[in-house]
């Protein structure tokens, strides 16, 4: 994120520009040190030139001050690192050793839970704090941040450190015991001694992050928020005299995200010297930022500036004159200019590095309508300088009359121009139908209950093992698809490599005794790239990377126009494993909210109508297969909860319409096919309700790094349908070991879900195994299935140890025995040795 103070003689920007590097370079150091192949100097020589290169690049678009953000992997990580805040399991651990071992697992050392970060794609590790929380600080690492970007920069006022707040730190933490005042009042001192320590360094200003302002969450903080702010306050006014600085330290608060609510009135009250503010909101939310109207109504402190967060952070759709627009509505409400500070509303992380580096792939009605990371940065600056009269006048300085205000098109309604009749007419139809867009109610439900419709389709054994997805991509799977894009490779001859690669997971599974099997997904760069490419009205860029944690990037798509169905999009790849397999092989799609929240959405209509565009066309999808003959499908929504608003007073309307097009997907099913769902690396306990109106016949979920959290309240809240919880990581490089499975399948039936029964609780890994290895992915799953053969004996004999009936009448302990064996086994189910028995072969 980027900021201008008007009128000053320098600009200053802050917060999280893209830390990937131009060219993706921290991922290429991490891989390779993860891999051996590099030394750790080397890592952090590569990390440390990103960085700095990063910093003058904003510096030379015309930013004097610059947020020193970087991350090796995740800034929540970092923080608890700098804060001494580790797990005791990681104690024995020291420097990257450790760090990455909370990231990714180490033996004995199971990682850090990840989970999304507030409502974006992006993943942070989950601080642990515990009742005996006592930071041990080593700010060593920050300090040597604000030391290379003053030298970077050539100036220490140029370089403003970055440091997430107390009470966001706390908040998303799990576990913690204290309540949230007193873990926030025992960081403290830690916070204070850091902001002593950034000012004797030469720091004028620290920004602290606190986007839990932006939530519910904060509604109930007032008063730990108050007190906290107030010690760091007098902190920062209490620097050394040895500072080199002549400037006392002052805080900026930064929010992002989403207006501040019901806070607002006393949150821009607290003792700091600037608030930053969102201004804009998600894109194509039914309910945009408020912050303006706050400001109308309470009105903002004389005695501080007002980051305007008015540039679109999450957006790449380049600035169509809102933000001057918005602007020159703060004139009124009593902020005069030079209080004013130019800024993007999020953090630039979320948004791809560079437009330039798409050189002439980008369609002409596309070109001038686009900004990323770099582009943002321009476009702050010019807006600031059009506002205060700058030299540059390609901005208009004149506010637009009522009838000439931005109507936040979408930059891609240009590039495609009628609705198909498929699903034009249905889900562009806007009016009378509400969030439904007038779609027939029978469109949203199966044609019969779960109840009914679970007996015909697969019957399995006892724990039935299958996998989420994706198999290991190798270098040689990745290089066929690039052969393929350079030309180098004909369709037919790719298709016939792919086929091979197919094949070879097929076999793999086979040999290892997996009851579901998928065909792996070779030909997939990412679960929503591949959909996108094959629907109409998407757009793919060649270089937009964008982090969604660690050395995981993905390219998100653009929305340029209407969605519409072009043709099977998986059954081809189906066919092919199927034909190499007599088990049960799954179709494998992507939801349509996930497609749509892991996407660049249009401005010009809603996120629900978007939705919903994309359910119509994905329905043809599964129809499509199943006429192939498939009779498992899997659509995946790993995204629901992400976009989620941050006021859960806006969650009904937006689990609505996501759950509906989640239903208009799937419900065109026959009874008979087995529909599946994915959810992972969020919290799911408070949606319970919306998850079970899903109707998915199978609901697969994260589960390893979260304990059985997320377990144990869909058994508790009565969850009816089958389950399938991770047994292991796949982010962690460890294998697990066949008694850690059957102890995690163990764990499950303790929970009471579905009352233990077994063929209905199914035995998968956290997620698909692309980021894996085949030898470690072929160690993993053999262990899998053979912890899911020997769970069922398990349970029987701890079942019958745990019945122990005072009397026995004869033969009826031989019943009773038969009768728990029924209940482990699950009814018509057999021995593994054939994988599962019945109508799937």
């Amino acid at each position: 994120m980027h900021v201008i103070r008007f009128f000053a003689q320098h600009y200053y920007t802050y917060s999280c520009f893209p830390r990937t590097g131009p060219n993706r370079e921290i991922k290429v150091a991490l891989e390779s040190y993860w891999k051996g192949q590099s030394s750790e100097e080397q890592l952090l020589r590569t990390a440390h030139r990103v960085e700095a290169d990063a910093w003058r690049l904003q510096k030379s678009a015309g930013i004097e001050a610059v947020g020193l953000d970087g991350t090796l992997y995740d800034q929540v990580l970092d923080t608890i690192t700098w804060l001494g805040v580790v797990p005791p399991r990681f104690k024995g651990l020291m420097g990257l050793r450790r760090y990455f071992a909370m990231a990714r697992g180490a033996p004995g050392c199971a990682a850090l839970d990840m989970s999304k970060f507030f409502d974006t794609n992006y993943h942070y590790l989950v601080p642990e704090l515990d009742a005996d929380l006592a930071p041990a600080p080593d700010f060593a690492p920050l300090l040597d941040k604000l030391r290379r970007g003053q030298e970077a920069l050539g100036s220490r006022q140029a370089a403003v450190p970055i440091v997430i707040g107390p009470v966001t730190f706390v908040c998303l933490a799990k576990g913690c015991p204290l309540p949230v005042g007193e873990a926030v009042g025992r960081l403290l001192p830690a916070y204070c001694q850091l902001l002593r320590l950034l000012g004797a360094g030469g720091a004028t200003e620290v920004q602290l992050h606190e986007p839990i302002l932006t939530t519910s969450t904060a509604e109930d903080l007032q008063t730990v928020f108050q007190e906290a702010y107030g010690k760091l306050a007098e902190a920062a006014s209490s620097c050394p005299s040895s500072s080199p600085s002549p400037f006392p330290l002052s805080l900026h608060l930064v929010t992002y995200y989403d207006d501040l609510g019901s806070t607002y009135p006393w949150a821009v009250q607290l003792p700091v010297a600037a608030i930053s503010l969102d201004l804009r909101g998600a894109t194509g939310a039914e309910v945009t930022s408020q912050t303006m109207q706050h400001i109308r109504r309470y009105g903002f402190p004389y005695d501080k500036r007002l980051g305007a967060g008015v540039v679109d952070g999450r957006s790449v759709w380049a600035d169509d004159g809102t933000a001057l627009a918005l602007i020159r509505e703060l004139l009124p409400a009593g902020l005069s200019p030079e209080r004013l500070i130019i800024t993007s509303s999020a953090p630039l992380q979320h948004l791809p590095y560079d437009l330039a580096a798409e050189g002439d792939h980008v369609p002409p009605e596309l070109s001038t309508r686009l900004a990323f990371a770099v582009q943002r940065v321009d476009e702050i600056v010019r807006v600031a300088e059009a506002v205060r009269g700058g030299q540059r006048t390609d901005v208009a300085v004149e506010a637009p009359t009522e009838e000439e205000a931005p109507s936040e098109k979408a930059a891609g309604e240009a590039a495609a121009e009628v609705p198909s009749a498929a699903v034009g007419q249905a889900a562009a139809a806007g009016g009378g139908g509400g969030l439904r867009c007038g779609l027939p109610a029978e469109m949203f439900s199966r044609s019969e209950p779960y109840d009914v419709r679970r007996g015909r389709q697969v019957q399995m054994p006892a724990f039935p093992t299958t996998t989420i997805g994706s198999f290991p991509q190798t270098p040689e799977v990745r290089r066929l698809r690039q052969q393929l894009r350079s030309g180098q490779l004909s369709q037919s001859e790719y298709e016939r490599r792919i086929a091979g690669h197919i094949a070879h997971c097929v076999g793999v599974q086979e040999a290892l005794g997996v009851d579901v099997v998928v065909h792996g997904e070779a030909e997939r760069t990412d679960m929503v790239e591949y959909f996108g490419s094959k629907l109409g009205g998407m757009w793919f860029t060649v270089s937009g990377w964008v982090q969604s944690y660690g050395s995981r990037y993905v390219r998100p798509p653009l929305i340029v126009s209407d969605i519409t169905y072009q043709g099977p999009m998986t059954v081809w790849e189906y066919g092919v494993a199927q034909s190499y397999t007599r088990r049960p092989v799954k179709g494998m799609l992507t939801g349509p909210v996930t497609i749509l929240n892991w996407s660049f959405p249009r401005k010009d209509i809603s996120r629900a109508r978007q939705a919903l565009q994309l359910a119509l066309a994905l329905r043809k999808e599964v129809e499509a297969l199943e006429g192939a003959g498939c009779s498992v499908v899997q659509v995946d929504e790993p995204a629901l909860r992400e976009g989620l608003p941050l006021k859960r007073e806006r969650w009904s309307s937006y689990l609505g319409w996501a759950v509906d097009a989640f239903r208009l997907c799937t419900a065109v099913a026959a009874p008979g096919t087995q529909v599946v769902t994915h959810l992972c690396y969020s919290d799911f306990e408070d949606i319970l309700h919306d998850i079970a109106r899903m109707d998915a016949d199978v609901l697969t979920i994260e589960n390893s790094r979260s304990g059985n959290a997320m377990i144990s309240a869909l058994a508790a809240a009565g969850y009816s349908h089958d389950i399938g919880p991770g047994v292991y990581d796949v982010h962690s490089p460890e294998v697990p070991s066949v008694d850690f499975i059957r102890s995690r399948i163990r764990s499950f039936v303790e929970t009471g879900i579905l009352g233990g029964r077994a063929d209905r609780i199914w035995v998968n890994p956290d997620c698909g195994l692309k980021t894996r290895g085949w030898p470690e992915t072929i160690a993993a799953l053999r262990n899998m299935v053979a912890a899911a053969a020997q769970a069922p004996a398990e349970l029987l004999l701890q079942q019958q140890q745990q019945q122990q009936p005072q009397s026995v009448v004869p033969g009826v302990a031989t019943a009773a025995a038969a009768d728990t064996a029924s209940q482990v086994a699950g009814n018509g189910s057999g021995g593994r040795s054939g994988g599962c028995n019945g109508c799937c072969h």
